[in-house]
């Protein structure tokens, strides 16, 4: 199975793509999409789009594990940073990948096994279970490799659910 995990923003939006195979990890790619902030907004959408739809036809992923948004107290950064994810999660639907969404509270949990894990505590996880010399940079991609280590967790949990009914 071949997992995109996003950690959406309009900014910087973080990227990894894992294949996940017989308990193990492989890291095919990861990085980051970058906007400038003078950038009419709509170009900065636009860009975001396009990039994420050159990745998922580069990789061909099985599925997209994205960062299920909830309101802080900042409502414009909250609203930007939805518009960005409708783009990807738009790119993903054209291009017919399945979409799956986890709140920080699963991924913190699924890559440490606590839900109230420090964000230093999932980058390191992250970087042992890939087995990676040094945690990703940006730190946007170190959160998307772990979005995509959760959704590989939760299918494969939702595999045995199936085999044993």
């Amino acid at each position: 199975m071949i997992v995109l995990g996003i950690d959406p923003g309009y900014a910087i939006v973080g990227c990894g793509v894992v294949e996940y195979k017989n308990n193990h990890f492989r890291v095919i790619t990861y990085g980051a999409i970058t906007t400038e902030a003078h950038t009419p907004f709509n170009i900065r959408i636009e860009k975001i789009f396009d990039e994420a739809n050159e990745l998922i036809q580069k990789c061909r992923p099985d599925a997209m594990a994205i960062e299920k948004l909830f309101f802080n107290t900042n409502q414009k950064t909250a609203i930007d940073v939805a518009q960005a994810r409708g783009a990807l999660v738009l790119a993903a639907q054209k291009n017919n990948v399945p979409i799956f969404e986890y709140t920080p509270l699963q991924v913190k949990q699924s890559v440490v096994g606590y839900g109230r894990a420090e964000k230093k505590q999932v980058q390191e996880m992250t970087r042992v279970m890939l087995n990676l010399e040094k945690i990703p940079k940006p730190d946007d991609a170190a959160d998307a490799l772990a979005m995509a280590i959760c959704h590989c967790h939760a299918a494969g949990s939702l595999i045995g659910q199936l085999g044993r009914r």
